[in-house]
């Protein structure tokens, strides 16, 4: 190799050393999940319409956000495309009880999310049945099968949604039907505040590495530790606020490996809508900062 050429190589390898050495010096660098904001946390008297609940998502740097229903889908799709977001979740409930109509909706809206890169959170009621209760699994499996059937053809994944007094209640009841599914396009929901509410908070990192092999998202929020069966005024804050240290959870989320999408939960919080999500991006930017520092929870 001539002189010339062999500086320019050592020249070129500095300069990716140099680039190497400052992106991993960056704060947040290795958590890479998305950041989204749940419509339960996006919405006061001042935002109401789709647009209004988009624009301040976008200007305090949350990826995307996640919705309730299919009632105003199309517009909050075109608000997400104007300004560079991605529509993350579209939430439902159905019951699994044999005889229960189907929702239409879902035969609409599901093919309208094709190519979006959007989730259907799904969550599962019953009258028959108690929370958690096995007996429910073969009716939960029949509906189960007709949701993914439709949602497969439009591309679409289907993440369980655990649900604080819901049949499907816990996180190991939503592992425990994505099993029997063994579909690619079903998959599993971890929800800090349902957790907190009806599990035991020691069991954390255990009921995560089970979820590992189906989980597709994770929702978190500011949250009281300790509180098991408390009100959600405890258990849903402000991600900047609450005694429960969500460095631990994203500590097991990395350990685990999930690459996933992450959510804010603002369910019942109340107050100034744009204050509280400036605050949780701030706790999240710090959040990042501590775990890229490998500070311990």
């Amino acid at each position: 190799m001539l002189p010339a050429a062999r500086l320019a190589l050592r020249c070129f390898l500095a300069l990716i050393a140099m680039v190497s050495f400052a992106r991993a010096a960056e704060p947040g660098r290795g958590l890479t999940n998305l950041f989204f904001a749940m419509d339960t946390g996006t919405k006061d008297v001042q935002h109401q319409t789709p647009e209004s609940q988009v624009a301040p998502v976008k200007r305090l740097g949350y990826d995307g956000i996640g919705i309730v229903g299919f009632a105003q889908l199309s517009e909050f799709l075109e608000s997400c495309d104007r300004h560079g977001l991605r529509l993350f979740n579209i939430y439902v409930a159905l019951n699994i009880d044999a005889g229960q109509p189907f929702d239409s909706s879902l035969e609409q809206g599901l093919p309208k999310l094709q190519g979006h890169g959007a989730m259907l959170w799904l969550s599962l009621i019953s009258q028959k049945h108690q929370p958690s209760a096995p007996d429910g699994d073969p009716e939960a499996m029949q509906l189960l099968g007709r949701v993914a059937q439709l949602a497969a053809k439009s591309g679409v994944k289907v993440a369980l949604y655990p649900h604080a007094s819901f049949w499907l209640e816990r996180t190991d009841d939503a592992v425990r039907l994505a099993q029997k599914a063994s579909r690619p396009e079903v998959g599993v929901t971890f929800n800090l505040c349902h957790f907190l509410r009806v599990e035991k908070e020691a069991d954390l990192e255990a009921v995560l590495e089970r979820a590992k092999p189906h989980l597709f998202v994770v929702s978190l929020n500011g949250a009281e530790s300790g509180r098991r069966g408390a009100d959600w005024k405890e258990l849903i804050q402000t991600l900047d606020r609450g005694s429960f240290d969500n460095l631990r959870l994203l500590k097991v989320l990395k350990q685990i490996r999930f690459t996933g999408p992450i959510g804010l939960q603002g369910y019942g919080i109340g107050g100034d809508v744009e204050d509280n999500l400036r605050r949780s991006m701030n706790a999240w930017r710090q959040l990042r900062t501590r775990s890229a520092a490998g500070e311990q929870p």
